[in-house]
């Protein structure tokens, strides 16, 4: 297993402070789906599992640019956001358009969060493209998602519902 970038780790604790604040184990890889990477980090009820991608335009030489992932725990599904972009306007609202349907997110410093989990995850499922129009000028960032449902179902798995 390879060992995950720390930006994807570092995307996952911004939705989980108590991540955020003790350093533990490495992420353990469940596998690379099409553009997507599955994970878990953590055990027992503390477990987290994420699914990741970056954009296409990420930086040739660090390897780094927006992350979008999808984080599942056993009390709380289907969180996603998007790290890494531009500083956005405190209390500014952005658009992920997947396809037709256009989902509400919300921003905080550098990320995006979508405001409906579940509605999001639906339209990754069913979609080629997620698109982040952010708020302002900042030009959109567009995210693949090519394995996602494979990603999605391998954490499903990994994290199961309580």
């Amino acid at each position: 297993m390879r060992i995950l970038p720390l930006l994807a780790l570092a995307a996952v604790a911004i939705a989980s402070p108590a991540l955020a604040a003790k350093p533990a184990a490495a992420p353990i890889e469940l596998g690379a789906f099409g553009k997507w990477v599955a994970a878990t980090h953590g055990v027992g009820g503390g477990r987290i599992c994420y699914a990741f991608t970056r954009t296409n335009g990420q930086d040739p030489i660090t390897g780094s640019g927006p992350v979008l992932s999808v984080t599942d725990r056993a009390t709380g599904r289907n969180q996603v956001a998007i790290s890494a972009g531009p500083l956005y306007p405190k209390g500014a609202g952005a658009e992920v358009t997947v396809g037709s349907v256009s989902l509400d997110f919300y921003t905080a410093g550098h990320d995006a969060f979508a405001r409906d989990g579940h509605a999001t995850v639906v339209a990754f499922e069913r979609g080629a493209m997620a698109v982040l129009h952010p708020p302002g000028k900042a030009r959109p960032i567009s995210f693949s998602l090519a394995g996602f449902s494979a990603a999605h179902a391998a954490i499903r798995k990994a994290c199961p519902a309580k």
